[in-house]
């Protein structure tokens, strides 16, 4: 999955951006409380274990 299908997936779970650092977003489910930072590559493809890790943080699946 493409960075910019997760971060579309992540908004339409709820979850919003913080704040933008210099490389990283620090995004924030309001439904599991947790906030977690993940990189901006747009085209590029999510990290498998990325994309679970941050599955797990902020959707609680």
């Amino acid at each position: 999955m493409r960075y910019n299908q997760f971060f579309a997936e992540l908004t339409a779970a709820g979850c919003y951006v913080l704040r933008h650092g210099a490389n990283h977003d620090i995004w924030y489910s309001p439904k599991t409380g947790n906030k977690f930072a993940l990189s901006r590559h747009g085209k590029q493809e999510v990290p498998t274990g990325m994309e679970r890790k941050a599955r797990k943080v902020l959707l609680g699946e």
